[in-house]
Parts: C-alpha cells; structure tokens; sequence
C-alpha cells in the first residue's frame, strides 16, 4: 500500500509541474510575446539535436542564418518559425537580433513578434540556458540599454564562468557606462581565455583606462624533507 501511494504520488507531482510550468511561463511573457505551450511543445536547441535537422533543413539553412534569403517565406519568417519550435536556438536568436538590426526594425517582416519578444520566450522558455542571457545582453547593448545588458549578462556569468565571448562583451558593456576597472577585469578575463579580437582592449586604450594584466609569478616546488 506504501509503495502504491509513492508512486501515485510521484505522477501527481509530475502532472503538477506539465501543468503548471506553461502557467509560470505565460505570466512571465507579456501578450504581444504569445504562449510558449500549444499542443506542439516547443524543444530545447541544447538537448534535443537529432530534431534539429527537421526544422534547419527546410527554414534555418546558411542562406537564412546570413539572412541572403528565406526558404519557404521571408527571412524573418523562416527564423520566427525555428524559433517558434526551438525558443532558444541561439544561432537563430542571433540571425532575429542581426535581421532587426540590418532593417532597423524592432519586428522584421514575416516574424509572428518583435525581436525582444523572441529574446523573452528564450528566457522564458529556459533559465538556465546561459547563452540565451548573453544574446539578449547583445541585444540590450544594441539597443543603447547598457545597464539592462549588464544585468544579463552578469547573470549569463554567473553560469558560465569560463566563456571568453562572455567576458569580453560584459567588458564592452562596462565601458559604455564607464565602469572601467570592470571593464578591465572582464577584458583581462577574456584575453586569458583565448578571445581572438581586440575591441574591448582598444576602447579600454582610448580611454586610458588599459593595464596590462600583473604577472604570475611562478610557482615554487615544495622542498622535500631531505633537503638542506
């Protein structure tokens, strides 16, 4: 009887969290961003890869991603339809920010919502996706909101410690509202770990606020108890 009870239980709580969980996300998402939840579940762009090739082959190929040209529809469309099966794809997250950029619009044509709405359902869609954090900080940075995109992507940071492309862009985002001993403490962090581009250290020159990092100083071996 104990065991029967466990188990009704676990599917009781199981069945909760299917309910509740599009319920959480729909608050968090103001209306003009839709409903993540229809009875076409959205994926996760991390986990579920043997699905990708479905979506990418028919709406997100190369052409697409460098927004030349859509395949069934425009450009916007065939991104806001990958996105609306993978929320958080982050190449098509970043061809949706590129593509409002380059028409210098906040909603491209043939997208079902504004770029910031994809950003959201991202978010929405799955917290603890750190890349989706730092491509909506870009985002924020692109739009002139520094202090917004500082929040993110410290956030993101927070996830992913060790991703150069991280620290350098929160290190562009410091120097904007000229917090440069930050933006040299991400700017060192991210050369450290192999950034390959320069920018964050030229404006970080420019402003006379660049150091060069303090060496390490090497390490001694321990002595040995025999030694004299």
């Amino acid at each position: 009887m104990k065991a029967h009870w466990s188990v009704w239980l676990r599917r009781a709580t199981a069945l909760w969290i299917a309910l509740m969980a599009p319920l959480a996300m729909a608050q968090e998402l103001p209306l003009q961003c839709g409903v993540l939840f229809s009875n076409d579940h959205p994926l996760d762009y991390r986990i579920d890869k043997d699905k990708l090739p479905v979506v990418e082959n028919r709406h997100f190929d190369p052409l697409t991603e460098r927004l030349v040209r859509g395949q069934t529809t425009s450009v916007g469309g065939d991104i806001g339809y990958t996105l609306g099966k993978f929320p958080n794809h982050h190449r098509a997250l970043i061809s949706m920010m590129n593509l409002g950029i380059r028409d210098k619009t906040a909603k491209p044509r043939g997208a079902l919502y504004s770029v910031e709405c994809y950003m959201r359902r991202a978010e929405a869609f799955r917290r603890d996706d750190a890349m989706v954090k730092m491509i909506y900080g870009l985002y924020l940075l692109n739009d002139g909101r520094a202090e917004a995109a500082i929040k993110k992507l410290e956030s993101a940071q927070e996830m992913a410690e060790n991703n150069p492309n991280l620290h350098y862009n929160l290190g562009l985002a410091y120097v904007k509202l000229k917090r440069y001993e930050e933006a040299l403490t991400s700017a060192h962090k991210a050369y450290s770990l192999g950034f390959p581009l320069s920018g964050l250290r030229d404006k970080l020159k420019r402003a006379g606020k660049w150091r060069d990092p303090a060496p390490v100083a090497p390490k001694t071996p321990p002595k040995k108890a025999n030694d004299s």
